[in-house]
């Protein structure tokens, strides 16, 4: 019997009869009957395989890659190309060949310093292996520069500072002859100690407008 305060007036059996009645009515559903039928993708012939991809012949390729033209020669010819091999090529800008553009600024004294610097203030940034070199070239100099006034000035204090600026403008002069003779025969010409000044030259010194 219940009680007074019983605020629960549901059959005790009503959970198992509901859940009963909706197992009923899921058993008796049928769904519509649909006049649409799902579409299927269709299927490869069994006797399609990969070998049978089309592969176009070379002149084929050319038509539809250069509009009927013949393929740069690059296309075919960049792979084994040298690209450090000196070129006779005139740059437009100076009217010079270019292996002789790139072994100017490491002509020993003061015509490679300038030299490096004239060419970094006229040779377009497209020009990347001619404006590298005179980068390089200049900062070898200022590099030799620095160290040669440092010399200098300790030569007032002890005599071997003469023979050692001496012994250090002769290795110098010899080093810069090697590298210019390697740049002009297309040789790479590198100078590891001075990478930084040459990336800050080549980037801060632009050719000027005209």
């Amino acid at each position: 019997m219940p009680k007074k305060f019983d605020t629960n007036p549901l059959d005790p059996d009503f959970p198992e009869k509901a859940k009963a009645a909706a197992t009923a009515d899921v058993g008796g559903y049928t769904a519509p009957h649909s006049p649409y039928k799902t579409a299927e993708f269709p299927t490869a012939p069994a006797s399609v395989t990969e070998d049978e991809t089309r592969r176009f012949s070379e002149a084929e390729f050319n038509a539809y890659s250069f509009q009927g033209g013949a393929a740069p020669a690059a296309v075919y010819s960049a792979p084994a190309m040298d690209l450090n091999r000196a070129s006779s090529r005139k740059e437009e800008r100076t009217g010079l060949p270019e292996k002789w553009l790139i072994g100017l600024p490491y002509v020993p004294f003061s015509v490679g310093l300038i030299a490096g610097l004239i060419l970094l203030l006229v040779i377009p940034k497209e020009e990347t292996k001619v404006r590298f070199h005179a980068a390089q070239g200049l900062a070898a100099h200022v590099g030799i520069l620095i160290v040669t006034t440092i010399l200098s000035l300790v030569e007032n204090v002890t005599s071997l500072a003469d023979i050692g600026s001496f012994v250090f403008t002769i290795v110098t002069t010899i080093m810069l002859i090697i590298f210019a003779a390697r740049a002009w025969t297309g040789k790479p010409v590198h100078i590891e100690s001075v990478d930084d000044l040459t990336n800050w030259l080549e980037e801060k010194i632009g050719p000027l407008k005209t």
